[in-house]
């Protein structure tokens, strides 16, 4: 499509032409960068929902197809045919590796999964009951005291060490962050394990006995991290992007991240659908909360069902369900009263008419919440886990703003609505 055609916008009188752009994939876009200084009046758009921030070749998403590619790849083939540290490889460097460039990148990232042995001080100065992503948010942002040979971003090479680091040692400090709240012994990561199953061994192993890894639930938990780990400019990596815009050090901008997937409306989806889980109970009260979930002056949600962005399938779900499936069969754990409501809940949704007209099908976080619950994981863990995965995407949309010679300081404006300009009343006077 021609890059020469125009948007007119008429103000008082007068007219300004924008230059609309068409991207590769997805509506084209109004450029609006010159608006201010032309018309001196500037959008608004809360959320901005209808502004694009940035320029990416990372991540995209049709919502109306309900489809997610990476690189141009669809998710439901790098979750089926590939693994983590090959998409971590896809998304940080464009295309997918070959055998040789596969096998440098997971030994680079397997050696860097130790974590400085001071920092497990930073562990210890939290409260015991502290919450893992409070840990990891301090711990994360800890880690440009520690490693001060990669906090430059001006130089290449350091943009690389920092982005292995921080791909490699976030399991580490997830998993530690959860040995710490329960009061266990650290466990040090191996060089022999891959990283799903290092993080799982990390997180459930005892110095009292060896344990071993079910490939089982390594791939379905290697399948969690693929599924999460970019979803273009949400809340979280429009953070990292926002700090990263003002110079700050990778570790400072994934930390802002960190702390931003916290927020229940965010991250903290997978665990909020398994409280709803719980709060329902058993099986025989589910037509009840679908008839809440129906009425418009009731304010539950069936949480874990329909997507802001997908108005369609999640693409992500599917895989997701048959991760389930294998890691229940595995279990044998199909008894479990948090999974039999589970189950009978998609079961009814999905044969509503309600539903499937408001397209309120199954995401990725119904299915992913159940997997970690039936694997041992307190809903305390779900969204580190969360974190770990996003890890690479935040880290690689950091590289690519820092390459964009469009980059500039984040800085939104605002609709004004409070009081104008007066005078300070002394305070005998008020």
């Amino acid at each position: 499509m021609s890059e020469n055609r125009t948007a007119t916008l008429t103000i008082d009188g007068n007219t300004y032409e924008m230059q609309v752009r068409s991207p590769s994939a997805g509506p084209d876009v109004v450029d609006i960068g010159k608006l201010y200084a032309q018309a001196g009046v500037f959008t608004h758009d809360p959320g901005f929902t209808s502004t694009s921030s940035c320029e990416s070749k990372i991540t995209f998403i049709d919502g109306d197809k309900g489809e997610l590619l990476h690189r141009g790849y669809p998710i439901d083939q790098l979750a089926e045919k590939s693994h983590f540290l090959e998409v971590c490889y896809l998304l940080l460097y464009g295309d997918l590796p070959s055998a040789a460039e596969l096998e440098k990148f997971e030994t680079t990232i397997t050696h860097h999964t130790m974590i400085h042995e001071q920092m497990g001080n930073f562990f210890r100065g939290f409260r015991r009951d502290a919450h893992p992503m409070a840990v990891m948010v301090g711990v994360v942002g800890a880690m440009s005291a520690f490693y001060h040979d990669s906090t430059d971003i001006n130089d290449p090479r350091q943009r690389e060490i920092a982005s292995h680091r921080l791909i490699a040692k976030m399991p580490t400090i997830a998993a530690w962050a959860y040995k710490y709240t329960i009061g266990q012994p650290f466990v040090y990561p191996r060089n022999d394990l891959d990283y799903a199953s290092n993080f799982l061994r990390m997180c459930f192993a005892v110095p009292a006995e060896e344990y071993k890894v079910d490939p089982i639930l390594s791939r379905a938990m290697d399948r969690i991290f693929t599924l999460h780990a970019d979803h273009e400019q949400n809340a979280s990596t429009s953070t990292v992007r926002l700090a990263s815009s003002s110079g700050a050090n990778p570790f400072a901008c994934i930390a802002a991240g960190i702390a931003c997937l916290w927020g229940p409306a965010h991250g903290g989806a997978n665990q909020a659908c398994l409280e709803m889980l719980k709060e329902i109970g058993s099986p025989d009260r589910i037509p009840e909360f679908i008839a809440r979930a129906k009425d418009k002056n009731d304010p539950f949600r069936l949480m874990g069902f329909g997507h802001r962005v997908y108005k369609n399938h999640d693409p992500r779900a599917k895989v997701m369900k048959e991760s389930a499936d294998e890691v229940l069969d595995l279990l044998g754990i199909e008894n479990n009263p948090i999974l039999q409501v589970a189950k009978e809940l998609e079961k009814q949704a999905l044969e509503d008419p309600y539903f499937a007209e408001k397209k309120l099908f199954p995401n990725v976080d119904f299915y992913s919440g159940i997997i970690l619950e039936a694997m041992g994981f307190p809903t305390s863990m779900f969204t580190p886990i969360f974190a770990v995965s996003r890890t690479v995407g935040w880290v690689s949309q950091w590289k690519e703003q820092l390459t964009d010679p469009a980059m500039k300081i984040g800085r939104p404006r605002q609709l004004y609505t409070g009081e104008t300009y007066r005078d300070y009343v002394e305070i005998e006077n008020r």
